[in-house]
């Protein structure tokens, strides 16, 4: 198989599939149409041979202080073929040539994924800062 990364913008539908598919958390056709729009970066992974898309990752934030690195994922079949590195290295050229020096990004890192993030520079912030969240659920 053939792959490609490239800045791309994805459908909510599609956004949605991916993300069930890759084991990460279910979103709404709302919350996806809005948090797609307002992405900084986005990047996908097309498989060559028929033009699926097969991952992706985005950048979100407010482009100048703060910014985090989010969706990041590929679908189980394609995984472990250094795909995820593909998305990273597009969205490391995008934060390289479009965000100023002093900006903070983050991410949040599952599982044993922090090995692949620490060769782009991402540092574990504890002791020093603790990462917290929580989804608003009606």
């Amino acid at each position: 198989m053939s792959y490609i990364a490239h800045y791309q913008s994805i459908e909510p539908q599609t956004y949605i599939d991916l993300r069930v598919n890759c084991g990460l958390s279910a979103k709404t056709v709302k919350a996806a149409t809005i948090g797609l729009a307002n992405s900084l970066c986005s990047v996908v992974v097309i498989n060559e041979d028929n033009d699926e898309i097969i991952g992706m990752g985005r950048l979100i934030g407010d482009g100048g202080c703060h910014c985090q690195v989010a969706d990041i994922c590929i679908l189980p079949p394609h995984q472990g073929k250094g795909l995820s590195k593909l998305i990273m290295q597009k969205l490391d050229e995008f934060i390289q040539d479009n965000i100023p020096e002093t900006c903070y990004i983050n991410l949040i890192a599952d599982g044993e994924a922090y090995k692949l993030y620490q060769q782009y520079r991402f540092k574990e912030v504890w002791p020093a800062s603790r990462g917290m969240g929580y989804t608003l659920k009606k």
